[in-house]
């Protein structure tokens, strides 16, 4: 088997696609896989630490805010379609598999030309341009949002879900002893807090805001800042007490914090959300405003318009985090519904899913 997986530019397209080849690897030791990704973006670097081989072509993103930003983008495209050409051509795959991100649109586009099989997975439950023209000829599209039939062909959509990493999967540790891990009361309420992993600016500074009154209310905090805010998280938490709030720039035992915390502030991009619905931890989301078209706002409204989520808009966190929070957390029914009716977004085995149509496919 020899299969091409493209696309990233995040850690939300990236964790999947090598949670695919994981999958695939795990299930046939043979399996040849190549990854193709945008030279100059994250999944250069985090591919190969995967211990997975990826070329660079040279995409970049059509810049919507400065038209002058393009004058560069046909050449570029032009060179990526060509270089994606000889890629497809030469390491002739049984199928293309598109996770998004700017790479997965040449080379898809090149894959269909030269007559080989394509699967897109499309993590949000809003698509984007590129793959709402892919999926015109792609053979089958998972997807991790119910009712996608407004962006694809219904008869190739399949309800698989996100892949997520297996290190966040609901662990034996107790949230007592995960509280004890971060030095914190094993018998408080704690909320998590989770921006990304640079952080989100609204969201660290509406937290700045409120921590003192969190603390006052019995609250305890696991504050991921990210690095553009740890020094003056450092400085304001080192005027309270250290045992009541941990604040880090970058979490790396996030089955830890999840474990320990009560409710999760986080943003809506689409592993995030798909981890918190594997965990069914009750969550309150601000969706990234800025995100291509808007799709964070659209993951976090599919989970409120259910019940399963709170939605705070990015412009509304500063005045309305600390009442939100503090409603929340003294309110057992409320959180009690959040976590089951996010529970009903959750797709543990999208993985063995995803390659399961993927060795289906090549078989037909």
């Amino acid at each position: 088997m020899k299969i091409i997986i493209s696309g990233g530019g995040t850690g939300g397209h990236i964790f999947p696609a090598v949670a695919i080849a994981n999958e695939i690897k795990a299930r046939f030791s043979h399996a040849e896989i190549l990854f193709v990704g945008a030279l100059g973006k994250m999944e250069m670097e985090k591919v190969p630490k995967a211990g997975y081989t990826i070329v660079g072509l040279p995409v970049v993103g059509f810049n919507r805010s400065n038209i002058l930003a393009n004058l560069g983008f046909p050449i570029k495209l032009i060179k990526s379609l060509w270089k994606a050409f000889n890629i497809v051509k030469t390491f002739k795959p049984d199928m293309a598999v598109g996770v998004g991100g700017f790479a997965s649109g040449p080379t898809l586009a090149m894959a269909n030309l030269l007559g080989i099989k394509t699967l897109i997975q499309e993590q949000n439950s809003y698509a984007g341009v590129t793959n709402k023209i892919l999926g015109k000829w792609a053979q089958k599209i998972c997807v991790a949002y119910p009712a996608m039939e407004a962006f694809f062909p219904a008869s190739k959509i399949v309800f698989t879900g996100n892949p997520v990493r297996n290190d966040i999967f609901p662990s034996q540790i107790s949230a007592a002893k995960a509280r004890e891990f971060f030095k914190l009361d094993p018998s408080k309420k704690t909320l998590l807090v989770i921006g990304g992993s640079l952080g989100a600016k609204s969201i660290n500074l509406a937290v700045a805001k409120s921590i003192q009154s969190f603390v006052e209310n019995g609250l305890q905090v696991i504050w991921q800042t990210g690095k553009p805010f740890i020094a003056e998280a450092q400085d304001l938490v080192s005027e309270l007490l250290s045992h009541e709030v941990f604040v880090a720039d970058f979490i790396y035992d996030m089955h830890e914090a999840y474990a320990a915390a009560d409710i999760v502030l986080s943003r809506a991009g689409a592993l995030s959300v798909s981890e918190l619905a594997i965990l069914a931890k009750p969550a309150i989301l601000v969706p990234y405003p800025h995100a291509a078209e808007d799709h964070q706002t659209q993951n976090a409204r599919t989970l409120s318009d259910k019940n399963a989520a709170i939605l705070i808009p990015d412009n509304k966190i500063s005045e309305t985090l600390l009442s939100t929070v503090l409603e929340l957390i003294t309110n057992a029914t409320k959180t009690k519904q959040l976590a089951n009716e996010i529970s009903f977004f959750a797709k543990p085995n999208a993985a063995k899913e995803i390659v399961d149509i993927i060795q289906d496919t090549i078989k037909k």
